[in-house]
């Protein structure tokens, strides 16, 4: 513990035992002012549970002491924050969350997965192609909040809304949704309820992980129907005692042959429709594991006259976009991070130890004042004061990082037993953020990754970080919170641990599932295939014809095929590929430098794709799949590409210069 820690310590520190709820984030009158919601004594917080193996016995008390250790650089945080905020309570005002009427959360539900027509009787037709791709676990998730929704409508003497297994054909269309949940319910939707209702009287069955075992992570099945498999046996939890980075369990992605798509892979247009498939998942999967998915109603905030503490980031962006397009993180937090890479990584106690509140808030004005006309000097600051000004950055956005809507549903994270599924719930909820909260906090994740990797400097390892980052990630000023009594330790721990999560497994949660891509491409082609005809016997004709003929193919299954490979801004020619079941995208591009180098092509532009040493470097290069049913995908290297050409064969392949890497001028 620093020396500052340990004098508050002595001195007894303030200690809030309220900080984290499961469903809301920490509102600035509860939790930083408040002594009577917050009893503030160590010794009052919750014994931990002794452990029964005598052998293991010294041992585990010498870990359950680090643990109470650690926590104190949360607790220490939480004061820090209380400190810097005193002065300004009567800012600490978002719109209040309301309470919302039965229904309202359902329609709200139904709005952001894409299904809002389904509320008015004979209007699904839009939702229709999106249905279409739903697996049955998703399709259940969806008829729950519509009965739920039809339930209320009927209290209020409303006509009944559509019924999803209308759509579906699954029963008669003449019956409302009641009457159907009543009579003839879908079998699916019957046994999950009925499962998860069980589950809720009962403890899950959990066998502990082998701590340091990889395992194979598999993307290629939606989580919410591997789930489901898993619903009668037995699930695997990790000790939350491990606070070592090295001992967490390691996840391997089980690579298809169609390889990993990463967030950034996709195009724009196809990475809109991602968000509504993710909610819907992720809906699917808390059904299944009977956790009940919480969301805070989107408040309206406030403007303010400052230009970088405390503006919306979508407002920072566009601001900085002016100066610099294309900018995906804040200016301001670029610079903030540079700043401490270049001389803070070593620091010992970095994040942790505190700067002077004084002189941060000098700094914030100076920043405010000078930060775009170039004129602050960043070399004149303490590293502990801009990591300081970094927290308050964080802290002080008008809505959180995690965003009001769907931070309480990253703090209930913590109450999954399984790790596996835990990491799958977190690579949804990143996939539903928006853009520039996804962007915003993977640079700050990047950042805490490079502090955790200098541990033995700057005495940070991976517990420490996540424990001084968590309260300003999941604390707002602007929220409300109510936290069950008791529950105050084993919040804060849990929320740690999301921390700690997502810093650690960042590349995994950076990940589109395959199952998600696979649903994109069914909703392209959904959309391609909309003919506009009147008689219906034409649709069914077509159908069954497109139908046949993807029989054939797949019976043919062609064992090889040759394609042409186009690089329009490198090369006036295009490269034939012979493709059979063993060819990659990194074969592809061997064989395309191969053939720069042997043959002479007429070369656009040879300066981007030349190293120093005038080789051709093959690193630079990606190969993208453009049109049919994906807007445009950035390959990956492993990625198979007669089993690509199957499923969409009316593709372009496009060789391109990597945008990431660095040119040769």
């Amino acid at each position: 513990m620093d020396k500052q820690g340990s004098r508050m310590a002595r001195g007894g520190m303030a200690r809030p035992r309220g900080v984290l709820a499961p469903v809301r984030a920490a509102s600035c009158a509860q939790l930083l002012s408040s002594t009577r919601h917050c009893p503030w004594k160590m010794n009052q917080l919750p014994p931990k549970t002794p452990v029964a193996s005598p052998a293991s016995e010294s041992t585990n008390s010498r870990l359950e002491a680090l643990d109470n250790l650690s926590m104190d650089s949360f607790w220490l945080e939480v004061e820090n924050i209380k400190q810097s905020t005193e002065a300004e309570q009567e800012e600490c005002s978002l719109a209040d969350v309301k309470t919302q009427e039965e229904g309202e959360a359902e329609a709200e539900w139904l709005q952001d997965a894409g299904l809002s027509e389904l509320l008015e009787p004979g209007s699904e037709q839009e939702q229709l192609l999106l249905l279409s791709t739903l697996t049955r676990t998703q399709a259940a998730a969806v008829q729950r909040r519509l009965d739920t929704y039809s339930r209320s409508r009927r209290r209020r003497s409303k006509p009944p809304v559509r019924d999803v297994r209308d759509i579906f054909a699954a029963g008669s269309a003449q019956d409302t949704a009641a009457e159907k949940e009543e009579s003839s319910p879908d079998p699916l939707w019957h046994n999950l309820r009925t499962s998860n209702t069980q589950r809720k009287t009962q403890d899950y069955s959990c066998t502990v992980r082998n701590p340091g075992k990889e395992e194979m992570f598999n993307m290629d099945v939606a989580y919410s129907e591997q789930a489901a498999v898993l619903l009668k046996g037995s699930f695997l939890s990790e000790s939350r005692k491990l606070k070592d980075g090295n001992a967490l369990t390691r996840f391997k992605i089980l690579k298809g042959r169609l390889g990993v798509t990463r967030i950034g892979d996709l195009s724009a247009q196809d990475m809109k429709k991602i968000p509504t498939l993710a909610l819907i998942e992720l809906t699917a999967l808390c059904d299944i594991l009977g956790f009940e998915l919480k969301r805070n109603k989107a408040a309206k905030l406030k403007t303010t006259e400052k230009r970088l503490f405390g503006v919306p980031l979508n407002t920072l962006l566009e601001n900085d976009q002016k100066l610099l397009p294309n900018t995906k993180v804040p200016l301001l937090l670029q610079a903030l991070l540079s700043c401490l890479e270049k001389r803070g990584l070593e620091t010992e106690g970095i994040l942790r130890v505190s700067g002077s509140q004084t002189r941060i808030k000098s700094l914030e004005q100076k920043l405010e004042r000078d930060f775009y006309s170039g004129l602050f000097r960043w070399d004149e600051v303490h590293q502990n004061d801009v990591s300081g000004l970094l927290k308050r950055f964080i802290r002080e956005l008008p809505a959180p990082l995690l965003t009001a809507e769907y931070l309480p549903a990253f703090a209930a994270v913590q109450n999954i037993p399984d790790l596996k599924q835990r990491l799958q719930a977190l690579n949804l909820l990143i996939l539903i953020l928006p853009e520039s909260n996804r962007n915003t906090l993977k640079a700050l994740l990047e950042f805490l990754s490079k502090v955790v990797a200098r541990e033995n400097n700057n005495k940070m390892n991976l517990w420490n970080v996540s424990t001084v980052m968590a309260p300003n990630l999941f604390m707002h000023k602007g929220l409300p919170n109510k936290i069950p009594e008791g529950k105050e330790k084993q919040l804060a721990e849990g929320a740690a641990d999301v921390v700690r999560m997502m810093i650690h497994y960042q590349d995994l949660l950076w990940t589109v599932s395959s199952f998600l891509v696979a649903q994109v491409r069914k909703l392209n082609e959904s959309n391609s295939k909309r003919y506009q005809f009147c008689d219906k016997r034409i649709k069914n004709l077509l159908r069954k014809i497109h139908a046949d003929k993807d029989k054939v193919e797949k019976n043919q299954g062609e064992p090889s095929k040759i394609v042409k490979v186009h690089a329009s801004l490198l090369l006036k020619d295009s490269l034939e590929v012979h493709l059979n079941n063993a060819t990659r995208v990194a074969d592809v591009l061997r064989q395309f430098q191969k053939n720069l180098c042997q043959n002479g092509w007429n070369i656009v532009n040879t300066v981007n794709l030349l190293k120093c040493n005038n080789s051709m470097d093959c690193t630079n290069l990606l190969l993208y799949e453009v049109g049919g049913n994906i807007g445009e995908h950035c390959l990956d290297p492993d990625t198979y590409l007669l089993d690509l050409y199957h499923i969409n064969p009316h593709a372009e392949w496009i060789i391109k210069q990597n945008p990431s890497y660095p040119r040769m001028f």
